[in-house]
């Protein structure tokens, strides 16, 4: 597995075409496009990794998969009373759905539906308590002290917020949201802020490809059937309007981020952790899928078979 890791490392190194960094948030614009890094953490225990897997990166829309956690563990079901579980076929921050279907976000991993997710686990409590709640889930499931937020990209996000007050403004004029715009989109931003390396967001996923058992300490973070549940939008919403065309290159569940990583899962085998900073059309990271499909093609991973 570790020469797999390091063949795929070589052939994306030799690519010349790099996509292109997210320049709209200016902190991530100056990172370097020439940047790649995979990890895998096997449900077995063992670690492999390639590339620059140990630098931290900011990985923006892959948090919204542990919000997402956390929140189906305080609410359950009744999550879904505010967000939906279709994938949106529109761009991530569109708000063109969002008067069409009442303010009700699609699915919780484009922006708006992420925003209310947020919303939703705040419960009452001001952003700093949100935030620690959600930095120690993520430090406990990949059993890492040292992760942290990037205050710079916060702090750069939430001065370019414009879009996305916008969808939080209108979701808020429906009676979707609760609690004061700027809190709910400090917490969101600082969410998105949450640094990781591949090998500590590899460690993180884990739980996901081991019916919701954290490895290897073995203690329960989500019941199968949740696991199962969570896994299945991100196969079906985690790459945005480009999540069919994921699913059927690489066909695992997965999930993006502006900052250049995806996270995928191989149920019943491992999480994969990748990062290429340059992104495609859609906002996903381009290399990042090249190299998730080479490692399918030559492991049978996918979950639609060999």
């Amino acid at each position: 597995m570790q020469d797999l890791l390091n063949e795929i490392a070589e052939a994306m190194g030799a690519e010349t075409e790099r996509g292109k960094v997210a320049d709209y948030i200016p902190e991530l614009a100056h990172v370097d496009p020439n940047r790649f890094a995979i990890s895998l953490a096997t449900v077995n225990g063992e670690r492999y990794s390639a590339g620059c897997a140990t630098s931290p990166f900011s990985i923006q829309s892959i948090s919204k998969v542990f919000t997402l956690t956390i929140a189906l563990g305080k609410m359950g079901d009744a999550l879904w009373s505010n967000v939906g579980r279709e994938p949106s076929g529109d761009p991530f921050n569109s708000i063109v759905q969002l008067e069409h279907e009442g303010g009700k976000p699609r699915n919780p991993f484009i922006n708006a539906g992420a925003i209310a997710v947020v919303d939703a686990i705040m419960m009452g409590h001001e952003p700093k308590e949100t935030l620690a709640e959600l930095i120690n889930f993520v430090r406990y499931i990949a059993d890492d002290e040292s992760i942290c937020f990037d205050h710079k990209v916060a702090a750069s996000e939430m001065a370019h917020r414009d879009r996305n007050a916008s969808l939080a403004h209108f979701m808020k004029a429906f009676g979707r949201l609760r609690h004061d715009v700027d809190k709910v989109l400090g917490t969101y931003f600082h969410q998105c802020a949450i640094a990781m390396s591949c090998e500590q967001l590899a460690h993180a996923g884990l739980f996901l490809a081991s019916d919701g058992v954290n490895q290897p300490s073995n203690i329960r973070v989500v019941s199968p059937q949740r696991a199962r549940r969570i896994n299945s939008l991100m196969m079906m919403c985690g790459h945005y309007d480009a999540s069919g065309e994921f699913a059927f290159r690489v066909g695992l569940p997965g999930k993006s981020g502006v900052g250049g990583g995806i996270l995928a899962i191989a149920p019943g085998q491992g999480a994969l952790a990748v990062w290429s900073p340059g992104l495609d059309d859609y906002g996903n990271s381009l290399l990042g899928t090249k190299a998730l499909e080479m490692f399918v093609q030559r492991t049978g991973w996918s979950v639609f078979g060999h």
